[in-house]
């Protein structure tokens, strides 16, 4: 089966349809390349899903470990490059609520620094990852 189909719906807008679920997401040209800005840029939602599919992967470790990793929070900042325009890097942010031992630490920041999508983006892409315990606030 196929994973999404995506329309081009005019002014630098897109509509993509999850093929299995229905979901739907819209991207928008960022402000600062002739779009509006109303939602994700398609490079957001590349540099979104790195700290996705980091927040998926512990899940899935943790389940299997038994380890109760609580709430987690990612904050993430995308740097676009010039000439040519492209992803230059992405800074995230973990946020666990919980602490945990030094080896549990060592454990759950190898498997998100080790998530598909960081194993995905191009090399030139510099992933800068910080990790802190026992400060995740949720809003």
């Amino acid at each position: 089966m196929k994973t999404s189909e995506i329309i081009y719906t005019g002014e630098l807008r897109t509509k993509a349809t999850h093929l299995r679920s229905g979901e739907v997401i819209i991207t928008d040209a960022p402000i600062d390349n002739q779009g509006k800005g109303a939602s994700f840029s398609p490079t957001d939602l590349a540099a979104t899903s790195l700290g996705s599919c980091m927040l998926t992967v512990l899940g899935i470790a943790a389940g299997g470990r038994n380890i109760d990793l609580g709430k987690i929070r990612v904050e993430l900042l995308k740097v676009m490059a010039e000439a040519p325009r492209r992803i230059s890097e992405i800074q995230v942010h973990l946020m666990f609520e919980n602490d945990f031992d030094e080896d549990t630490k060592r454990v759950l920041e190898q498997i998100a620094l080790n998530c598909p999508v960081a194993k995905s983006l191009h090399p030139d892409i510099s992933q800068k990852v910080t990790f802190d315990y026992g400060i995740a606030s949720h809003p």
